[in-house]
């Protein structure tokens, strides 16, 4: 490749809409050369992770060799292959054509759509070429950003024009020469670059505090279901089920409420319909016999002189 050629775009322009390029085609040496976008973190592949991060994208480009993934995706390759991150960033936006493009690494287990939603919300409000985060220690991150896809373009064919070829040229080269407003977020710009950031994330994802969404996430992924609802209503609803009739009635309800809500069209509004309703009867289920009267109130009473 000898200069960068733009490809042709469409109607880019859309409020909201961007296409995402997650590079996913590093060799790993720090992790001994493992197949690092499919080491799992919380029952999923890191690849996985992000590509559910993005899920809003108009198109995602992975830049790497075609491997099962959890949704569909674009597969490209940098020429040749192994040209480090700046060749495949190339590699991967000829084929993006939406105004603002999010660009990614494959190794961000904490990664989620409301860091995209903010680094896409501070691109809107802002002139600059780009929107980045930056780790704890202040560095800046910019696989884990939202840019401008005419600024990309632009700085790459300079670079193009300069180099000839972007094998080996650092991402720095690119970032140097672009506008970034920076966003610090010490959670979502975490990357797993050895063993130890594996364990360490394997072990996060298990706190109290994460391992319910965590697990509701993988589950999602590995049935194929695309549904945020108010896990806050199930959970309600499993409680006053298991307190109300027996134990075994929360997650024999909760399936029925799936069920019923799949037959009713699925969606979000239809998981709150069904669970609003079974919570309503387990709450009348567990009423009855509070306040009741010794005797039915339409008993007729035993008026015989040895009744009683």
């Amino acid at each position: 490749m000898t200069a960068y050629e733009p490809p042709e775009t469409g109607d880019g322009s859309a409020p909201g809409a961007y296409d995402a390029v997650v590079l996913a085609g590093g060799a790993a040496r720090r992790l001994g050369g493992a197949d690092k976008p499919g080491v799992r973190v919380g029952g999923r592949p890191l690849l996985d992770r992000v590509l559910t991060a993005c899920a809003g994208a108009r198109t995602t480009v992975v830049v790497a060799d075609p491997r099962p993934t959890a949704r569909p995706v674009l597969w490209t390759r940098e020429d040749p292959p192994g040209g480090g991150p700046l060749a495949a960033l190339a590699a991967g936006l000829r084929h993006t054509a939406a105004d603002h493009v999010l660009l990614l690494s494959a190794d961000l287990p904490f990664l989620g759509p409301a860091t995209v939603a903010r680094l896409l919300a501070a691109l809107r409000d802002t002139p600059a070429d780009g929107v980045l985060l930056t780790d704890p220690d202040g560095r800046d991150q910019p696989l884990v950003a939202a840019y401008r896809a005419a600024g990309l373009r632009r700085a790459l064919a300079h670079l193009g024009t300069e180099h000839g070829d972007f094998t080996g040229l650092p991402l720095r080269r690119l970032t140097a020469r672009l506008d970034l407003t920076r966003l610090t977020d010490p959670v979502a710009s975490f990357d797993c670059d050895t063993w130890d950031d594996i364990a360490t994330a394997r072990a996060r994802i298990r706190e109290h505090g994460h391992v319910l969404d965590e697990w509701i996430s993988s589950v999602k992924d590995e049935l194929g279901i695309d549904l945020d609802v108010d896990t806050g209503v199930l959970l309600d609803l499993a409680r006053d089920a298991a307190h109300g009739v027996a134990r075994p009635a929360a997650p024999l309800t909760t399936f029925l409420v799936g069920y019923a809500a799949a037959r009713a069209g699925g969606g979000p509004e239809a998981v709150a319909e069904a669970a609003r309703k079974a919570a309503a009867l387990a709450q009348r289920w567990a009423g009855e016999g509070e306040d009741q009267p010794d005797v039915a109130p339409d008993a007729t009473p035993d008026t015989r002189p040895d009744a009683g």
